[in-house]
């Protein structure tokens, strides 16, 4: 009986080839439907478009670097993305911090549920229930107008804070999922030890919560920070003609003017800004890929 015993208690050990094979399937996943297209648009961008026997051709970012329509654009884009990614961050830390820390039982159930709920519905449909509710005949004007806020219905739509308000609420779940599960881990008698020594809340707060949140709210900036950046539909649908988006500029290009190849420019432009605020945001908070991803 005791061999028996000692035999279960051995770790699994899985055959050389297995590993391979469990390897095999997301390898392809990345090469072919990541890698591999990402680097035939870098390719195309570098051509001129309906003259690709020219061979290298830097047309594609000369003109973005010349015409101050798109640099506009752009930092306008990134300034959206910064914004909504601090806003997001400033609702969803307490937030997350409460769910972790201070809701018990079936309410904290209840309460995650009720903020996960509204994501399982797709996007689109979540984004037209924001428009319906910012129009002139919305709730949003109703309760202003009854409360004496407003002298008459305005328009919400179509401007800057309506795309502002659309981005937030796309992404608030990716910022409160992170930092909520990393401040779940923290150990509450080390909150209770600081308490004992005297430490005030604030310090507590800075000094311990603080730091070990530090993984959660760098994955939940980068990963809010890229969803809102590359996001198209919500500025499509809320935004107005002076409100463009640099990923509908990206779209233009491709599907109205059909020029791949500036397109492919513009999107890796993105790309690069993406991946500069990804290494600042590690820099900053003095975090690893690795700790983040974890």
């Amino acid at each position: 009986m005791g061999g028996i015993q000692n035999n279960s208690k051995k770790s699994f050990k899985p055959f050389p080839w297995f590993r391979v094979v469990c390897l095999i399937p997301l390898l392809v996943w990345i090469f072919v439907l990541l890698v591999g297209p990402h680097v035939q648009l870098f390719v195309i961008s570098f051509i001129k478009n309906r003259h690709p026997e020219e061979g290298f051709y830097l047309g594609n970012y000369i003109r973005f670097f010349s015409e101050p329509l798109y640099w506009r654009i752009f930092v306008r884009t990134a300034i959206y993305a910064i914004v909504t990614t601090f806003f997001t961050l400033s609702i969803c830390y307490p937030a997350a911090f409460f769910l972790a820390k201070m809701a018990k039982g079936r309410w904290k159930l209840g309460l995650i549920l009720l903020v996960v709920l509204p994501f399982w519905i797709s996007e689109l449909v979540r984004t037209y229930s924001w428009m319906i509710m910012l129009r002139e005949t919305g709730v949003i004007n109703w309760i202003m107008v009854s409360l004496g806020v407003f002298s008459k219905p305005i328009e919400m739509l179509y401007n800057d804070y309506a795309i502002f308000v659309g981005l937030s609420y796309a992404s608030m779940l990716y910022m409160l999922l992170p930092i909520y599960g990393v401040l779940d881990g923290l150990d509450d008698t080390l909150i209770e030890a600081a308490q004992d020594l005297g430490a005030s809340r604030w310090t507590i707060l800075w000094e311990v919560v603080w730091p070990h949140s530090l993984p959660g709210v760098t994955a939940g900036c980068i990963i809010v920070f890229m969803l809102t950046l590359g996001n198209y539909l919500t500025p499509t649908l809320m935004g107005g003609k002076n409100s463009l988006y640099f990923t509908e500029t990206i779209y233009n290009q491709f599907i109205v003017s059909w020029n791949w190849n500036q397109g492919s420019a513009f999107g890796f432009l993105l790309l690069l800004l993406s991946g500069l605020f990804v290494w600042l945001g590690l820099k900053f908070t003095g975090q690893k890929l690795t700790e983040v991803v974890r």
